[in-house]
């Protein structure tokens, strides 16, 4: 069975043809945002969005460095990296690769991948604006826009299950 399907009304994306650009706020300052977002990726990150899946997968992170790796581990030591941090600057900025093509087979060439950039900007009431934009769809190839249009949805539910992860991490 699926993890659950979380709706953070709060968040506004817009599109463009090889981009698209998320934004919410969260109830936290920015270096426990970006903590959250980069630290506890397992805590929010969609299972059924992942090569080993929801029953196989042991950890997805994201090494916390620039050069380091995003990555999932799975069954019997298997590990897939999807992506490059280019960016790392705690409770500011992250930037990485998206090396994952639209029929999710790994793109091991950085040239072919698109990138995520998240900021994190602090706002009034101790609270956090988050914006991350996923562009660079063009170097997707043919299958670019709709690859763009499947995942404005998936980084919908992404960043609706990261909201309530930073949430829950407040209470606990």
């Amino acid at each position: 069975m699926g993890q659950e399907t979380t709706n953070h009304s709060g968040i506004r994306q817009d599109e463009e043809k090889y981009s698209i650009r998320s934004t919410l706020r969260v109830p936290a300052g920015a270096d426990r945002a970006f903590t959250v977002f980069t630290e506890r990726l397992a805590d929010w990150w969609v299972k059924e969005y992942t090569w080993a899946g929801p029953e196989a997968l042991a950890d997805i992170g994201i090494e916390p460095r620039q050069g380091g790796m995003a990555y999932e581990l799975g069954p019997h030591g298997f590990r897939a990296d999807w992506g490059r941090v280019l960016v790392w600057q705690p409770g500011r900025r992250l930037l990485f690769t998206w090396q994952i093509g639209p029929d999710r087979a790994p793109v091991p060439d950085p040239a072919r991948a698109s990138e995520v950039e998240v900021r994190f900007s602090p706002a009034a009431d101790q609270q956090t604006l988050v914006e991350v934009e996923h562009r660079g769809f063009d170097r997707h190839g043919e299958a670019a826009e709709g690859y763009r249009h499947a995942l404005t949805a998936g980084w919908h539910e992404l960043l609706s299950r990261y909201a309530h992860a930073v949430d829950e991490h407040r209470a606990g």
